[in-house]
């Protein structure tokens, strides 16, 4: 029995999340940071210009600093299963860089008299195992009151310069090649409202803990273009990104998606985080989804994902053996899409 559950307390129904980690629209942050002064260091190798998932600086000719951090509400009940996603979130971006975590910081917010300690504890040990996982080293952190928990990380990794992945530099004739299930946030609104199979639970909970490590290092092997990781924008907001950032546009092929099993089911009957609807609110300007393809799949396509997999942009002929690699620990590892000259639109969803 975890610490919540002995407290009487579950922890997600303390969090005003909408059953994932959502996050302010990039609509919003670009507003947010238009005016702000941009940095000329020459030494900052990926800043604010392309919307990457970490700041790279370059320490010497062949060591570069990527630096991240994320946190959010909890999404579901058990502190420990919690403190293990929010950190295997976290260095997802040093992942999704190229890079290897080495250093992280905890971000903790929490309702000092309506929290046991025993489940901030469990929040914190979850996280810790995940970094120890990672190979780094939790280093302390920081901690408030606040009247809902959030966690999450700080962290620091390591790269070479000429290894480093952006999001932005994306080639015409490359392939999309993506490592997770989508759909985790229509299937933890599912375990909110207690509507979820224990097995497909299960699946749930252990998609959102894998590290993006291992397929980080089967790519690390190949001519990689360009990379993120698909987390709260879903994979038409991410996809979006790299395309813009790299000047082109992005056809996804929606049967080829790797989808977990029960999603769709869930999607059809109507439960879909509100933060899916926020997503195709702001990105259907800059997307065309082929008419034919059924609702509950495009909710899929704008689903906002807590630990998504890492999303790939290589070379057609070296596709199927990074492909290869990716299976070889990944079941869901799929070729989804490729990458087009540039059109009227960021994505086009066949």
């Amino acid at each position: 029995m975890c610490a919540t559950e002995a407290e009487g307390i579950r922890l997600s129904k303390m969090s005003s999340c909408g059953g994932c980690a959502a996050k302010i629209g990039p609509g919003v942050l670009k507003r947010m940071l238009a005016d702000l002064p941009r940095s000329t260091d020459p030494a900052l190798l990926i800043g604010t210009e392309t919307s990457d998932d970490a700041a790279v600086y370059r320490i010497s000719d062949d060591l570069a600093l990527i630096q991240t951090v994320d946190f959010f509400p909890p999404m579901v009940d058990d502190p420990y299963t919690f403190g293990q996603i929010a950190a295997a979130n976290a260095l997802s971006d040093v992942y999704a860089m190229g890079g290897v975590p080495k250093l992280a910081i905890n971000l903790l917010c929490f309702p000092v008299n309506t929290l046991p300690l025993t489940a901030v504890r469990a929040i914190l040990q979850g996280g810790l195992d995940k970094v120890i996982e990672a190979g780094a080293s939790l280093c302390g952190g920081h901690s408030i009151e606040d009247k809902e928990p959030k966690y999450g990380l700080a962290v620091t990794g390591f790269a070479h310069p000429s290894k480093i992945l952006s999001n932005a530099a994306a080639r015409e004739g490359d392939l999309l090649l993506f490592t997770k299930p989508l759909g985790s946030g229509i299937l933890t609104t599912a375990a909110k409202a207690e509507l979820l199979a224990p097995a497909d639970y299960e699946l749930l909970i252990r998609m959102l803990t894998t590290l993006n490590a291992k397929s980080q290092q089967s790519a690390s092997a190949f001519d990689v273009h360009a990379c993120t990781d698909v987390t709260g924008f879903g994979l038409v907001g991410h996809a979006g990104e790299m395309a813009q950032g790299s000047g082109k546009t992005i056809e996804l092929w929606a049967n080829e998606l790797p989808i977990f099993p029960a999603a769709l089911e869930f999607a059809r009957m109507g439960i879909v985080p509100a933060g899916a609807y926020r997503n195709r609110e702001y990105q259907e300007q800059t997307a065309y989804i082929s008419p034919s393809i059924p609702l509950e799949r495009t909710d899929v396509l704008f689903d906002p994902q807590t630990s998504g997999g890492l999303l790939f942009a290589i070379a057609e002929k070296d596709a199927p053996s990074l492909l290869h690699a990716l299976q070889e620990h990944s079941e869901w590892a799929r070729i989804i899409g490729q990458v087009c000259a540039r059109g009227e639109k960021d994505i086009i969803v066949k």
